[in-house]
């Protein structure tokens, strides 16, 4: 029997809590410190995630086998020509779906738009995440009970489940434009073509004075340039609904074709504006409810940025196209989604809802103008969703504590979502990690894994995982992406292991929503996924394996070595910027100022007396070097303990670490 083999068939132990919560100076720092649970955060409802599938394929599925939807179009009871000469409370709430349900359909087009404010082609999702909740929200009301003011109904829905829902630079700036058309169509008894002019150009101002320091060439000139065309049509006056849209349509597509001119960043990258791009799908919604034209099957692009996005180029920081990964040393971009790049190099997203009176904003605002860039703040009535890129995390939490209380603080590291989603989307476009062909009858139980790695996929495909979604620490799959494979991978019924803490509740969200039997097995790390796949029975039901899986998941002893972002202090002693750490469940367990180190130091605390085997998963920036230091320590240091070495290709952590 192989090592390797060894390795599989024995029982692993070991108790986790990562990705940490709190101020550990890991590069994987990247989950939310909520008052909330994931569960009740991501608590969502079969209705939710429907609308995000239709008849048409995606752009690019987000997965390799993903089965086409088969739901109906919104709109399906409306022929084509059938035209509203009127904008009822009914017709928005569908305008609302057909946008959420476009965006989802262009949602990967969109990001590999996104080059700014860092690479991590994440504004489609962002936005779409956005939209989600308004939905979640719209159907959470009844419009026949409403007491005769639907409209007003669905537009406080509108524009409560925007604000709450909000994600992201482009997703708060698009909060605020719905908010402002739903301000408008609120106050409104009828809905027409004046009514919807004044609401877009509300929507844009609205977007405008929630920036900090706005930029041109971003959603914002978009925005601006659609509404600037409705008024035309509204003052020329003889224009219906059907007519203000229209306008708003083309300009807005004219609007998002100059983009390059205002904006070098994205000249230089050959590609148009991302958050302008999802923008325009929202007339395109309007449209489609008024007089049941088809959505967009494609993006209105210049032909040269569909070859540039097509011919899968990733961007660097600067913007600029490249064939290669981001480095571990690159720094991002300080230019966002309509705000100007004043500072440059900076790290981390900060988002949080603040509790605050009004007249508190001003001074708030003064105070993060001046320790970071990309900020918006929007809301009212004393609750703000609050936007920036800084380097100061706790300048910016501390900001919010003198102006009132902040809560559902997210904080996410930008480097790390820049690197990991340009491993994905390349792991995806080569390959790397294909299923093997599917040979004798399907099985009782099918396995679906999240993982990121060419070397990891493999091992899972080999312990016999059916289907591997994309996706790790920062770049984390959504609901609807983990269903599709559910829906798609042979057998009755199915196990999930996301193998990411960060992963977890949309898992179980996904498990809820299959239309078969799903179970979901907590696995937090890969260590977790190899343990749990030794106690997998293809024959057994889905609930015999996920708790025979879960029991597996459990006896596991690992951690995983990567880079401080900055100085801290720890029990292990002062720890510096660029400094390696080693992670186990517990905590930080070795610092140096050499990967070997920190690497020989972590297996030194996780060895125990009766251990026999350590197992090294090697990714991305383990060299050969370093390979040998490891080896000769634990030669002279451990010479009974067997070493295995194996290739997993993931991003962040150099060294994934297991003991047995």
């Amino acid at each position: 029997m192989l090592g390797f083999h060894r390795r599989l068939v024995r029982r692993w132990e070991w108790e986790t809590f990562i990705p940490k919560l709190g101020h550990f100076p890991q590069s994987s720092q990247t989950a939310a410190t909520m008052t909330r649970s994931s569960d009740e955060f991501y608590n969502w409802t079969r209705g939710d995630v429907s609308i995000q599938r239709n008849e048409a394929a995606r752009d690019r599925p987000a997965t390799a086998g993903s089965a086409p939807s088969r739901r109906r179009p919104v709109t399906g009871d409306l022929a084509e020509g059938d035209l509203v000469s009127g904008l009822s409370a009914e017709r928005l709430v569908l305008a609302m779906r057909a946008f959420s349900e476009t965006l989802e359909r262009h949602r990967e087009t969109v990001n590999r738009l996104n080059v700014y404010p860092v690479p991590d082609g994440d504004t489609g999702t962002n936005m779409a995440l956005t939209v989600e909740s308004v939905v979640k929200a719209l159907d959470d009301i009844d419009l026949q009970s409403a007491d005769g003011d639907a409209m007003g109904a669905a537009c406080r829905a509108i524009s409560n489940g925007s604000l709450m829902g909000a994600r992201g630079n482009s997703g708060v700036i698009l909060c605020q434009i719905l908010r402002g058309i739903a301000g408008t169509f609120g106050a409104s008894s009828a809905v027409g073509a004046h009514e919807a002019a004044v609401a877009l150009k509300e929507g844009s101002a609205a977007a405008r004075a929630g920036v900090v320091r706005p930029v041109e060439g971003t959603m914002l000139t978009v925005a601006a340039d659609a509404a600037a065309a409705a008024q035309r049509v509204d003052e020329n006056g003889g224009g219906d609904l059907l007519m203000v849209f229209e306008a708003a349509r083309q300009e807005a597509v004219a609007s998002l074709w100059r983009t390059p001119d205002l904006l070098p960043v994205l000249a230089n990258a050959g590609v148009v504006d991302a958050g302008g791009a999802g923008l325009v799908l929202l007339y395109d919604a309007f449209l489609h409810v008024l007089d049941g034209r088809p959505l967009a099957e494609v993006l209105p692009l210049p032909a040269e940025v569909v070859d540039n996005i097509s011919h899968g180029a990733s961007w660097d920081a600067g913007g600029s196209a490249s064939s290669g990964l981001n480095g571990p040393g690159s720094r991002p971009s300080s230019l966002s989604e309509g705000g100007a790049g004043d500072i440059a190099g900076l790290r981390y997203e900060v988002m949080y809802f603040l509790e605050a009176p009004d007249d508190a904003l001003g001074a708030f605002k003064e105070v993060w103008a001046g320790i970071g860039d990309s900020i918006v703040v929007v809301g009212g009535d004393g609750l703000w969703n609050c936007h920036i890129h800084t380097d100061d995390i706790g300048a910016a939490i501390e900001a919010a504590l003198d102006a009132g209380r902040p809560r559902e603080i997210r904080v996410t590291d930008l480097l790390d979502q820049v690197e990991e989603e340009s491993w994905v989307r390349r792991a995806e476009e080569s390959g790397a990690g294909t299923p093997p062909a599917a040979n004798g009858p399907a099985p009782m139980t099918s396995v679906v894994a999240v993982a990121t790695g060419d070397g990891i996929r493999r091992i899972f495909y080999s312990l016999g995982v059916h289907h591997i979604v994309g996706g790790g620490q920062s770049m984390n799959p959504s609901t609807a992406q983990i269903l599709e494979v559910i829906e798609s991978v042979p057998g009755a019924e199915v196990v999930i292991l996301p193998n990411n803490k960060n992963i977890l509740a949309v898992a179980r969200q996904a498990s809820e929503l299959s239309p078969r039997p799903a179970f979901v097995v907590d696995t937090p790390g890969i260590q977790e996924g190899f343990a749990a796949l030794l106690e997998y029975d293809p024959e057994a039901t889905g609930e015999e394996n996920a708790a025979a899986m879960r029991a597996g998941a459990t006896r596991v002893r690992a951690g995983e070595v990567t880079r401080a972002v900055r100085a801290s202090d720890s029990a292990r002693g002062p720890i510096a910027a660029g400094d390696w750490i080693g992670l186990s469940r517990s905590g930080i367990e070795s610092a140096s100022e050499t990967l070997s180190g920190a690497t020989c130091g972590l297996i030194d605390r996780l060895l125990g007396d009766g251990d026999e085997i350590v197992t090294l998963i090697e990714g991305a920036g383990a060299t050969a070097a370093d390979r040998r230091r490891v080896t000769e320590w634990l030669r002279e240091h451990r010479p009974e303990v067997s070493l295995e070495l194996h290739h997993g290709g993931q991003p962040l952590y150099p060294y994934l670490v297991s003991v047995e």
